[in-house]
């Protein structure tokens, strides 16, 4: 009979307790995920796996020690309590660890309202073999595509965690997904390109003959690419990779970077920071959206809070070490795994939509550079400089005129974030929901 994972994190505090442990907390995952992957019409590969990780993290006079396991008997169990007692003890002591006040702790919460697992079964290979091919099938039916490989996949994850200082607490979430990456052109002239789509719920996911037709032309409008011409022009980010821009963002007000003053933004706190009519909104409590959860790593209650109000930055993304380290509360923001302690993290993210389609700014742009794919950077974490290698369109006229490649946009953060115009194109299902972003100014590196 498998052991409920509340019932293994007791286990594990319990064996941090005889061992001498002052406090703890216990982490429990147990997964499972099936893919099934389609190449040149054949079955490349069938892989199913599970998997049971569970990790300690034991507390002694302000030092701490993590360790992690995939076996649970009563002896590794002891063992494991035994050995990060050891290592707490021989850490080096830290003011700023420490379990959260049990006032502070999530009680109770609608995890039925947040509908992160899918009541269905799991799909039989057969069911993902058929996205896959019909995947395949239909980025094969475009002229020119001479190769496809696609992939339907399915996976369920539970989680339960539990300290000494009251809290217990565990979810699930369930994803399924279908992708597609076809291929077009010979030799040096090979393009390929690719679409995929995931859900919580096996229902939302579009037809696996829509993500194929979407690779495939995306594949096709990628042949003959050549590089763009050298310069200063305004660049739009594609919808695709726009959420990537924004990160850089969460990366400068991370606790633990501005706690290392090695941030370009540790100066900017109530400051503008985007154009006074954007919001940058961090919301757990998503339905149906993959990266939502009611608690935090160290089981403190998540919440909706704006990262940026109309242009001006409102805080730190903290867990409560950054938190004590800068003299602020914890926003609720610790991420864990079995093997690593707290460190701040956010959840599901959503920048201010705009008023005009992707098209439409494609249209106001006039001349520059449509970005569809990023590769490569390099950013200094403390100047916000920045320099990525970029492949995608080169516009004309407000218009489409080629595809490109091998060339690098760069610029600052600071002034390329100041200067943002959004579309309305976000997609809602997913964690990260930023539109289509024009940025003015920025320097291409090309022909």
């Amino acid at each position: 009979m498998t052991e409920p994972l509340d019932r293994l994190t007791e286990r594990l505090l319990d064996a941090a307790r005889r061992a001498g442990a002052e406090a703890a907390d216990a982490l429990a995952v147990r997964g499972t995920s099936l893919s099934i992957d389609i190449r040149a019409r054949q079955l490349e590969q069938a892989e199913r796996a599970e998997s049971l990780e569970v990790g300690l993290r034991v507390l002694i006079g302000g030092r701490q020690a993590c360790v992690s396991a995939s076996d649970v008997s009563d002896a590794t169990v002891a063992a494991m309590a035994e050995r990060a007692v050891a290592m707490a003890r021989e850490a080096p002591q830290d003011p700023h660890v420490g379990l959260a006040d049990p006032a502070q702790i999530a009680r109770d919460w609608d995890l039925a309202g947040l509908e992160l697992q899918d009541p269905m079964d799991e799909p039989a290979p057969a069911a993902l073999e058929e996205d896959a091919r019909r995947a395949e099938a239909a980025a094969l039916a475009h002229a020119g595509i001479f190769q496809v490989e696609a992939t339907g996949a399915y996976s369920r994850r539970e989680m339960h965690l539990a300290a000494t200082n009251g809290f217990s607490g565990g979810y699930g979430r369930s994803s399924r997904s279908i992708s597609a990456v076809a291929f077009t052109g010979s030799g040096t002239q090979m393009e390929r390109d690719w679409a995929g789509e995931t859900r919580v719920f096996a229902a939302d996911l579009p037809s696996p003959d829509w993500v194929g037709e979407l690779a495939g032309a995306r594949a096709l409008a990628r042949a003959g690419a050549r590089k763009p011409r050298t310069g200063h022009f305004p660049v739009i980010y594609d919808e695709r990779v726009s959420s990537s821009l924004m990160s850089h963002l969460l990366s400068a007000v991370n606790g633990s970077t501005i706690a290392r003053g090695g941030s370009w933004l540790r100066n900017d706190l109530g400051r503008q920071v985007l154009p006074a009519h954007l919001s940058f909104v961090e919301d757990p409590l998503r339905p149906r959206t993959g990266s939502s959860r009611p608690f935090d790593g160290e089981g403190l209650p998540t919440r909706r809070r704006a990262i940026v109000e109309n242009g001006i930055l409102t805080g730190w993304t903290l867990d409560l070490a950054t938190g004590r380290k800068l003299k602020m509360p914890s926003t609720a923001n610790a991420a864990r795994s079995t093997s690593q302690p707290p460190s701040p993290s956010v959840s599901n993210t959503e920048l201010t939509a705009g008023t005009l389609t992707r098209e439409a700014l494609i249209a106001e742009m006039g001349t520059g550079l449509l970005v569809t794919a990023l590769m490569g950077s390099s950013i200094n974490s403390n100047t916000g400089d920045y320099s990525r290698g970029a492949s995608g369109f080169w516009v004309e006229g407000g218009e489409i005129a080629y595809p490109v490649n091998e060339c690098t946009i760069a610029g600052n953060l600071r002034e390329m974030l100041l200067t943002l115009v959004p579309a309305n194109d976000a997609r809602p299902h997913l964690s990260n929901r930023v539109p289509s972003l024009l940025v003015e100014g920025m320097t291409l590196a090309g022909a």
